[in-house]
C-alpha cells in the first residue's frame, strides 16, 4: 500500500535530487540528464536509500509518473518535429534502424553463446542489447537544440523503426524459449500491425491536422488547444501499446501531427512548465533502479565491462555504416545518438529474469549496461555536436562534413 505522505516525499527527494544532480552536471559542461541518472543512482536504494526498491516497482505511483514524464518528453520532441523533415532523411534512417538492431542481436548472441549460453537463451539476453532508448537522446537533442539538424532527424526517424524490429525480435526470442514451434503467421500480423499504425496516425493524422486544426479552437478555454493535443498524446501512447509498440512512440507521433497545426509555436511555450516538472522523474528514477550490491566483485565488473564495450560499439557501428551516406562525421553522431538502451532494455533484462533465462547477477549486469549506456552517451554526443558546429562555421551546412 501507497500512502500519500510516502509519495509526497519521495517526489520531493526525487525532484530536487533532480534539480541539483542536473545543475552540477551543467557546471561540469555535461548535459543535464546525465546529472538526474546520476542523483538517481545516489538517493536510490544502493547507495543512500532514500528511495526505497518498492517505491520504483513496475506500476507504482512513482513508475507511472515516470512513464509520464518520459511520453510528454518525446510528445514534445514531436512537436519540434514535421512529417516532411522525416520524409528527407527516410533512406539513411531506415537504414540505421534496420542496422543498428542487426548489428548489436548479433554481437549480443555471440556474447551471451560464449559466456555458456545456449543458442535459444543467448538470443534472448542478445534482444536487451537492440533497442534504443530515444528518450535519453531526445532530451540531450533538445536540450543542445539541434532538433532541426540532419542527424538529429535520422536519430528520431530511426528511433520509430528500432521500437518495431525490437519488438519483433522479442517476440520471436520469447516464443523460442517456450519450446514450441515458432508462430510465424502471428508475428507477421504484429509486425504489418505496428507498422500499419505509425503509417496510419504518421501520415494520415499529419494530414488531416493540417486541413482541421481549427477545431483545437473550438472550446472557449484558452487552454483548449494545449488540453485537447495532451488528450491526444496519451490516447495515442496508449494505443501504440496495444499494437506491441513503447508508449513513446504513439506521444512522438502525436507531437508530429500537432506541429502541422497553426498553433504550433504557443504549444511548445505551454509545455515546458510541464516538461520542467515531470520529464526529472524519469531519468531519476532510471539512475535509481541500478543494483550495484549486485555488481560488488571483480567478474562482475569486468563482466559489465566488456558487455558495455559491446553494447556501445555494435549500436555506433550500425548506426554509423547506415548513416554513412551524410559523411563520417555526420554518421558518428546519429551512430552514437542510437547508443542508449535506459529503460527498453532493463525491461527485457526484467521478462528474462522472471522466464529463468539467466540469473539475478546477469540480468544486474544487462540494467547497468542499460543505464551506463544511457550516462556515458549524453555527453560525448554533445562533445561531437560541438566539434561539428565549429567544424561548420565556415559556413557548411548542418547534417554534412
Amino acid at each position: 500500500m501507497h500512502h500519500a505522505s510516502d509519495i509526497l516525499l519521495a517526489l520531493f527527494v526525487i525532484f530536487i535530487a533532480a534539480q541539483v544532480g542536473a545543475e552540477v552536471a551543467q557546471r561540469l559542461k555535461l548535459p543535464g540528464v546525465v546529472g538526474e541518472i546520476a542523483a538517481g543512482c545516489a538517493i536510490g536504494p544502493s547507495l543512500l536509500g532514500w528511495v526505497r526498491p518498492e517505491q520504483i516497482l513496475a506500476g507504482t505511483p512513482l513508475d507511472v509518473l515516470a512513464e509520464i514524464g518520459v511520453v510528454l518528453l518525446l510528445f514534445s520532441v514531436g512537436l519540434e518535429t514535421r512529417l516532411d523533415d522525416l520524409k528527407k532523411v527516410g533512406r539513411s534512417a531506415f537504414l540505421v534502424g534496420v542496422l543498428g538492431v542487426l548489428v548489436p542481436f548479433v554481437a549480443g548472441a555471440l556474447w551471451a553463446h560464449g559466456e555458456g549460453y545456449a543458442w535459444v537463451k543467448s538470443l534472448f539476453v542478445a534482444a536487451a542489447f537492440v533497442a534504443t532508448s530515444a528518450g535519453i537522446t531526445a532530451r540531450v537533442l533538445q536540450e543542445l537544440g539541434v532538433l532541426q539538424q540532419t542527424e538529429s532527424r535520422v536519430i528520431l526517424g530511426a528511433a520509430v523503426i528500432d521500437d518495431i524490429l525490437a519488438m519483433l525480435l522479442l517476440g520471436v526470442v520469447s516464443s523460442l524459449q517456450g519450446g514450441g514451434p515458432l508462430d510465424v503467421q502471428s508475428l507477421l500480423l504484429t509486425l504489418a500491425g505496428a507498422i500499419g499504425f505509425v503509417a496510419i496516425i504518421g501520415w494520415g493524422g499529419t494530414r488531416v491536422m493540417r486541413r482541421r486544426s481549427n477545431w483545437l479552437e473550438a472550446p472557449i478555454s484558452p487552454h483548449s488547444a494545449l488540453t485537447l493535443v495532451l488528450a491526444l498524446c496519451l490516447g495515442l501512447a496508449w494505443l501504440s501499446t496495444r499494437f506491441g509498440l513503447a508508449a513513446i512512440i504513439g506521444a512522438f507521433l502525436a507531437g508530429m501531427i500537432a506541429a502541422e497545426t497553426r498553433q504550433r509555436d504557443q504549444l511548445e511555450h505551454q509545455t515546458l512548465p510541464l516538461l520542467a516538472f515531470l520529464t526529472p522523474f524519469f531519468f531519476v528514477i532510471t539512475g535509481a533502479k541500478i543494483d550495484l550490491a549486485a555488481l560488488a566483485d571483480g567478474h562482475a565488473l569486468w563482466m559489465l565491462a566488456v558487455v558495455t564495450a559491446i553494447a556501445i560499439a555494435s549500436k555506433l557501428a550500425g548506426g554509423f555504416l547506415g548513416a554513412l551516406s551524410l559523411g563520417k562525421r555526420s554518421a558518428t553522431i546519429v551512430g552514437f545518438g542510437m547508443v542508449p538502451r535506459g529503460e527498453v532494455g532493463v525491461v527485457i533484462a526484467s521478462l528474462g529474469l522472471a522466464a529463468g533465462v539467466f540469473n539475478a547477477q546477469v540480468y544486474a549486469i544487462i540494467v547497468a549496461m542499460s543505464l551506463l549506456t544511457a550516462m556515458v552517451t549524453p555527453p560525448v554526443l554533445a562533445w561531437l555536436l560541438q566539434r561539428q558546429r565549429q567544424a561548420t562555421g565556415d559556413g557548411n551546412p548542418p547534417g554534412t562534413s
